[in-house]
């Protein structure tokens, strides 16, 4: 029986690509977003995957979402957390808004959605959960202290509720990706990109489709022994 997959920020970038990777390997997926709506539809039409407004920073949205979700597509299996935003600047610069905004969406959206599913992971003996944190948590980066504290956190959210799970069936996992081409990274100034890019020992960007395939690799039924792992997609740019 096919296994049933939430992705959220599922409609462009790293999450696009793994709804794309995941319904092509038989998943029923479902997608969750926030404010494109063009973007969802044509997520909806391009894939054939379950649609689903949600704001992931909204506990109870969340509840809603992963009920509405089990109703049509049946108990999920696998959890990929990708919604994210920045708000960068400075400590110094940095209001309240932006830095809450940043946690509200980047890390308290884990908790908003791993509690909804836990439960009847733990109980079917089977789960997986993908947290998409960022090579910036692992490493900090100027003028995101709120972005990199979330990531940071990300990693230290999946590290403890792996091992709240490992005996249930359910593992935990983050994928940090480094530098990926997507619309995000394209709207930095060439100049910069190009220093951006010299930094990156493999000489390129990474493709959205690379991160997804390790998205894939941990949802397979055969990843259970790996759970509390952070999978570093950066071409080297950061090793640890």
């Amino acid at each position: 029986m096919p296994r049933t997959a939430i992705v959220t920020g599922g409609t462009k970038g790293i999450g696009l690509a793994a709804c794309r990777e995941l319904t092509g390997l038989g998943y029923k997926v479902a997608v969750l977003w926030a404010h494109d709506e063009s973007a969802a539809e044509a997520c909806r039409k391009g894939l054939d995957v379950m649609s689903v407004r949600c704001d992931v920073g909204d506990f109870d949205a969340c509840g809603a979402a992963v009920k509405a979700v089990e109703a049509e597509l049946g108990p999920v299996d696998v959890l990929v957390n990708d919604a994210g935003v920045t708000r960068d600047a400075t400590l110094r610069k940095m209001t309240r808004e932006q830095w809450g905004e940043v946690i509200r969406v980047d890390l308290d959206s884990l908790f908003n959605m791993c509690r909804q599913v836990v439960d009847g992971m733990c109980a079917r003996g089977f789960g997986r959960i993908i947290n998409i944190t960022s090579i910036n948590g692992q490493k900090g980066q100027f003028g995101q202290t709120n972005y990199s504290a979330a990531k940071a956190g990300v990693i230290g959210f999946t590290k403890a509720l792996a091992q709240e799970t490992a005996r249930r069936g359910v593992t935990v996992n983050a994928i940090a990706p480094g530098y990926i081409d997507t619309a995000m990274v394209a709207s930095v100034p060439k100049e910069a990109l190009d220093g951006i890019i010299a930094n990156i020992p493999v000489g390129r960007l990474g493709q959205p489709e690379e991160v997804a395939r390790c998205i894939a690799f941990l949802a397979a039924d055969e990843a259970g022994f790996i759970t509390g792992a952070t999978l570093s997609v950066n071409g080297g740019q950061y090793m640890c």
